[in-house]
């Protein structure tokens, strides 16, 4: 992609019947406990996917400093969440699993497992590495995956967000889209059966074909060192028609709503979306303007993946270190390639570390 770059996940975004428990339950379980942004609005430029009205909302965006990307824990506050109607399974059309993760599963399974009690087994990923899965509160899926990589070491065993398990329909049209737009160009693996390590997920027991990608140019960009290494992984069902997680519903319902791309040269990569035949359905800055969310300010875009997947795209203009000394950091005046230091993290951690309330 020419003068345009896609960093890594910033975020995957999680619809809630409750913000607070779900925000808590995730830094107790995750710890997700540093708040990048908070704002409780009226979200006015996601027409296509509220129903045409704007909708208030109450939405906050958190991190873990052992790096990975965040989750934005997202509740409307007037209109009310409508959960899915049926029980989302391995392979339905969406976000069905986010990924978290962790530099010893063995110790964290072991940590978790006591305080909570919709923990898998400790089972093996395709490719042979450890993981096991969890449910929060609502149900909603993540996998925890073995990865050394830290970025600023804390007193726990996981990080964030490390990737998405994705249901699709067409696995040929679908590895296309991830790595011809995305950047999504290395092949982990590709492989079909029943899978053990889905012990705790509906459906488990059926056959699917797993196909796990990885993106060999990310990782340059102000965030990309907390971001850190992803990789996605694309699931057809073999046995049932799946279906549409977000089937007559908004986003913002319940449910993982979005995976998030923090990107520079947000013109340039609009442009090349569209030349793949996927362009921009929302844009919050048609015309290259500042866009503020509570105490950040940026650009945020829309596409879709082949089965209606959202997929966002944030070009961060601003965000705070201390806020309450007014200590904001413009990335318009830095070399867009750099990475952000790791005091600045450490500072925010500081000062920002939310506790369970």
């Amino acid at each position: 992609m020419d003068n345009c770059f896609i960093s890594g996940i910033q975020q995957i975004g999680v619809g809630t019947e409750n913000f607070r428990k779900s925000w808590n339950w995730f830094i107790e379980m995750f710890g997700m406990d540093i708040k990048i942004l908070e704002d409780d609005t009226v979200a006015e430029r996601m027409l296509p996917y509220t129903g045409g009205q704007p909708q208030k909302r109450h939405a906050c965006i958190a991190v873990n400093l052992q790096g990975g990307g965040g989750l934005e824990i997202w509740q409307y506050s007037q209109r009310k969440p409508v959960p899915a109607d049926f029980q989302v399974s391995v392979g339905d059309l969406g976000v069905f699993a986010a990924k978290i993760k962790s530099d010893d599963v063995e110790a964290f399974h072991s940590i978790i497992s006591q305080k909570w009690d919709q923990v898998g087994d400790i089972s093996t990923q395709p490719d042979g590495t450890p993981c096991f899965y969890v449910k929060d509160l609502y149900g909603n899926c993540f996998q925890v995956v073995q990865d050394p990589e830290v970025y600023i070491k804390q007193t726990r065993f996981n990080g964030g967000i490390a990737g998405a398990l994705v249901g699709v329909t067409d696995m040929a049209a679908s590895i296309l889209f991830y790595k011809d737009v995305l950047g999504y160009d290395t092949l982990e693996y590709d492989c079909e059966g029943v899978f053990d390590d889905w012990n705790i997920l509906p459906s488990c027991t059926e056959r699917y074909r797993r196909v796990r990608l990885t993106a060999s140019g990310q990782g340059k960009g102000a965030f990309a060192g907390l971001m850190g290494k992803n990789s996605i992984e694309l699931v057809q069902a073999l046995d049932h028609t799946p279906r549409k997680i977000f089937e007559g519903r908004q986003w913002g319902d319940p449910g993982f709503i979005q995976i998030c791309f923090d990107v520079t040269g947000t013109d340039a990569l609009g442009l090349h979306c569209a030349a793949h035949g996927h362009p921009f359905t929302v844009d919050s800055c048609p015309e290259g303007q500042e866009f503020n969310m509570g105490d950040a300010a940026g650009r945020f875009t829309y596409i879709e993946d082949p089965d209606g997947t959202l997929i966002e795209f944030v070009e961060t203009q601003k965000i705070p270190v201390v806020k309450k000394l007014g200590w904001f950091i413009d990335l318009s005046k830095r070399d867009p390639v750099k990475p952000l230091p790791k005091f600045l993290f450490r500072l925010m951690g500081l000062v920002s570390r939310e506790k369970i309330k």
